[in-house]
């Protein structure tokens, strides 16, 4: 059993999912076996606005490592940066983003990065997807809960099934 964590980083919203895959084959699609990624946990990881950024890094740190010690995953799948016009928002990011990666590290997972076109190509077939496509070739590609609908959730899965695709080429 293969477990990842994806990440989509942020400092005010942390997308963040664990999903696993058999290390067996489950199923077989035009006489290819394949076994499907199965998301176990998902959630859209929010901090306030009102708290001290300082303080808002400790909570992103803290839900990383408690995800981590509940699921026990191998690699930690993460978001490279792109530059936006906002260098301000673009450095706290990568602050946050530093944050996850170093409890990962600390806990001895595997650390894989995509930049935004690996992950759409990954997903979608297409490295200049749109959100909708994005999340909708998600949706078809993991069972996904319908009321599960927060874009950076959403990016965290992509992330992670961008790992799984890496690991096995």
């Amino acid at each position: 059993m293969t477990r990842i964590l994806g990440i989509d980083p942020g400092f005010e919203r942390l997308g963040i999912a664990v999903l696993e895959k058999a290390n067996k084959k489950t199923a077989f699609v035009k006489n290819f076996s394949v076994s499907k990624e199965r998301v176990i946990f998902s959630e859209c990881f929010k901090t306030s606005a009102e708290l001290d950024f300082s303080e808002r890094l400790r909570l992103i740190g803290g839900e990383v490592k408690k995800i981590i010690k509940e699921y026990q995953p191998e690699v930690l799948a993460i978001e490279t940066l792109f530059l936006n016009t906002n260098q301000k928002t673009a450095m706290r990011v990568a602050e946050a983003r530093g944050v996850a990666v170093y409890e990962a590290a600390l806990a001895g997972l595997r650390i894989f990065e995509a930049s935004p076109p690996q992950i759409k190509i990954a997903t979608s077939g297409y490295g200049r997807a749109t959100k909708e496509q994005m999340i909708k070739m998600v949706k078809i590609l993991v069972n996904i809960k319908k009321n599960k609908t927060s874009d950076d959730e959403m990016d965290a899965i992509a992330i992670a099934l961008t790992a799984f695709a890496h690991i096995r080429a």
